[in-house]
This record gives C-alpha cells, sequence and structure tokens, in this order.
C-alpha cells in the first residue's frame, strides 16, 4: 500500500514533465527499470541498477543509509522510467527536482540520487561505447594512488569493574598494521585516533586531558617509528574533538609531519575549522559529510582546509564531485576522496580521479574483507601496490560477479 501511495505520490508531481521534449538524436535506449541490493560486507554496500530497453544494465552505489532503496524504487523509479539513461546529468536534476523538500539537498535524498547517478554514467558508457572519464572530458592520469584505511590496536583489559573488559587500543599492534599495509604497497596509511585508551573519560564534552592527548601521540610515534619515510601517515578524527583539545593535539602531533590529519572538528562550522588551520602547524583535510558544490563552496571560498573529501556516492555523483574539484582548484586545493564503498563506488571515484588535476588519493577501506576483489568479475586485482589503474572497458569499467554478490547478500 505504502509504494503504491508513493509511485502515485511521485508520478502526479512530474506529470508535467511527461510533455517534456525528449531527445530524438543519439541513443534510443529508455530506463526500464531501478532497483537495489545491499551487500553484507564491513559497511553495508548499496548497489544501484539501472536497466535499460537496449539490455545495458547500468551498475552503481549508494553511500549506506537507511532508506535509500525505497527512495529509488518508490520515488526516483517512476521518475526515470522511460527517459534516456544517457542525459546523466539532465537526469540528475529531475531527481534532485522530484525529491525537493524530502532532503535532495543533502541527506539520505542526496546519497539515493547519487546512487542512480552512478549507474547512470555506467549505463551511458556502455551505451556510448565510452569509458566514463572519457565522456567526463577525458583522462589526466593512467592510474590513481590509493590510500589504506587501517583498522588496528584493539586489544581487551580488565577494566575497573571487577570481571569486565574493555577495549584498549595499543601502539604497537597500530605499527604491525601499518608495516603490514606498506608491505603490500601502500604508499599511505591512516588510523582512526579517536579510539579508547583505557581510561574512563567523558567523551560528551569533546574535551581530553593530557593523558589522552598523550596516548594518541604515542599512537602516531609507533607508527611513524616503524614506517620511517616508507610511506606517509595521516590520521582519522572522526569530529570527535572541541576546538581546544583538537589545537592540543595538532600541536603534539607537529613533530611527526603528519600528511594530514582528518575531521579534527564537526562538520557544521566552517568558522571554527578556518580557525584551527590558522592556529597550528598542520594539514587539515574534512568534507566527507558535505553535500553538493553548494555544501563545499565555504569550505573553499574561506580556504579552510587543506584538503576536500567528497564522498562520490554520498555526496552527489561523479559530475557532481568533478565540479567540487574544478571549484577547489581555483583555490588551488586538492581532492583526497572519502570512500568506505565496495568496487562499484572505487571504480567511480578513480573515473572522477582520472579527470581532474587536483586529485591526490581515494580511500580503500576494506582492508579486513578478504572477498572485496572477488565481487569483480576479473582475474587480476583491481588494486595494485596502491594503485589503480584507470579501467578503459565502456561505463565505469568494471563488472560485478553476481554469484559472488548473492553469496554475501544483506536482506
Amino acid at each position: 500500500m505504502y509504494e503504491d501511495f508513493a509511485s502515485k505520490l511521485a508520478a502526479t508531481m512530474w506529470a508535467d514533465f511527461d510533455e517534456t521534449p525528449r531527445r530524438t538524436d543519439g541513443p534510443t535506449a529508455e530506463i526500464t527499470d531501478l532497483e537495489t541490493v545491499v551487500v553484507d560486507g564491513n559497511f553495508p554496500w548499496t548497489i544501484v541498477t539501472v536497466e535499460t530497453s537496449e539490455g545495458v544494465t547500468g551498475i552503481g552505489e549508494a553511500y549506506p543509509s537507511p532508506g535509500v532503496h525505497e527512495i529509488i524504487t518508490d520515488y526516483l523509479r517512476p521518475v526515470l522510467v522511460g527517459e534516456n539513461p544517457t542525459d546523466v546529468e539532465r537526469l540528475y536534476n529531475l531527481m534532485r527536482e522530484s525529491l525537493s523538500g524530502r532532503g535532495s539537498q543533502e541527506g539520505v535524498g542526496t546519497i539515493a540520487i547519487s546512487g542512480v547517478e552512478l549507474a547512470l554514467w555506467d549505463a551511458a558508457g556502455k551505451l556510448l561505447d565510452q569509458p566514463v572519464y572519457q565522456l567526463l572530458g577525458g583522462k589526466m592520469r593512467e592510474e590513481v594512488t590509493v590510500y589504506a584505511d587501517c583498522h588496528a590496536g584493539e586489544a581487551m583489559v580488565e577494566s575497573a569493574e571487577e570481571g569486565q573488559e574493555e577495549s584498549t587500543y595499543e601502539p604497537e599492534a597500530y605499527a604491525q598494521a601499518a608495516r603490514a599495509a606498506v608491505d603490500d604497497g601502500f604508499d599511505v596509511v591512516k588510523f582512526d585516533l579517536d579510539v579508547p585508551s583505557g581510561r574512563e573519560i567523558d567523551t560528551l564534552s569533546r574535551h581530553f586531558d593530557p593523558p589522552e592527548i598523550e596516548h594518541k601521540r604515542q599512537v602516531v610515534e609507533a607508527v611513524t617509528e616503524e614506517i620511517g619515510h616508507d610511506a606517509e601517515v595521516a590520521v582519522d578524527l572522526h569530529w570527535n574533538f572541541s576546538p581546544e583539545t583538537a589545537e592540543r593535539l595538532c600541536r603534539a602531533l607537529e613533530p611527526y609531519d603528519l600528511a594530514w590529519i582528518e575531521d579534527p572538528l564537526p562538520p557544521e562550522n566552517t568558522d571554527a575549522m578556518r580557525e584551527l588551520k590558522r592556529r597550528v602547524d598542520a594539514t587539515i583535510l574534512t568534507g566527507e559529510n558535505r553535500y553538493g558544490r553548494h555544501g563545499f563552496r565555504d569550505l573553499i571560498e574561506e580556504q579552510a582546509v587543506d584538503f576536500l573529501a567528497p564522498d562520490v556516492p554520498k555526496t552527489g555523483g561523479i559530475a557532481e564531485t568533478k565540479k567540487i574539484a574544478d571549484m577547489a582548484e581555483s583555490y588551488y586545493q586538492a581532492l583526497i576522496p572519502h570512500n568506505i564503498g565496495s568496487p562499484v563506488a572505487t571504480a567511480a571515484t578513480a573515473h572522477v580521479g582520472a579527470t581532474v588535476p587536483n586529485f591526490v588519493a581515494l580511500e580503500y577501506h576494506a582492508r579486513e574483507v578478504p572477498w572485496w576483489e572477488d565481487l569483480l568479475a576479473r582475474e587480476e586485482d583491481f588494486i595494485q601496490n596502491g594503485r589503480i589503474q584507470i579501467p578503459d572497458a565502456p561505463g565505469l569499467g568494471i563488472e560485478l560477479d553476481w554469484d559472488v554478490v548473492e553469496a554475501h547478500r544483506k536482506e
């Protein structure tokens, strides 16, 4: 009943678009269906498919979020069915208008639109027999650098309460994980620093006392001493610190010359981020919680950070991320995109990285998922020695092994 209501509402809202002139030149394919499937990885990877009248299926991915399936199938499907899948940018704007007032500016609505947008680019490339990077203007590089997001250091220790245990994170284990990633060929590694030290603290205040700061410093010291100049080291704070704590932590980490410090403050306040950047000798990165070029505009214009981290299947999709990069380039800022997705999101991000000059590296967040590469119907590894060769096949240049997808499908 709900699905019928949602479909009727979407169709009613966009009845006027039924009379919008459609293309009479170029590919005559039409979208026939949209669907999603969730793969149970270290995150719930939401794969989006766009079916066409020509038998071509476009594959995309939406950032993990509740409600994405319902938005795509109940609201976006009736808007897009019958449209030409090669009109990607027009359809992107059509989707945004169809969800106006329902989150098309940011949040789950934008996430759903992003997943469909990726699938549209894949379908368009296949129909036009061109890789996505070519449709975006051609590539500037043959490969993109990938950095390894490493989870490490967790150990169980006895807590203050008798018989109870809690997690703590040991610097030596971080060093071991860093060495393993570097030995696998990664030139850049990143670790979370907003982790338990084993002490009882009030995290709600976002204030850390000197022993907590010292624990984080020891983690960084252990990693950098282990790998030396074999790779760059970055850390992620997940917006869990107050400005005064973030400043003290950044100052404590200055001697280690980190590649960047990610999300030291909550994402909403550009003024606070800019002020922190001006007060410390540290390279600051943020952006995974910003949506679209409008969400990045003040960060760029205020030069509040050094690196920007849009998430392609979250911030608006491939074309929107390229527009963010273009805007950032005018201020000499570079992109290091956030990415916790499957090979689909990773491939889409790689195509963006191939087409803009100010692209440093993209995140790989699934080293602990042994079957991540198995999702692809290909013999060679997609990531080799910390690099991705930009696929030259039409569309995103990848195909999924649907048997593996089904084996790890999450209901």
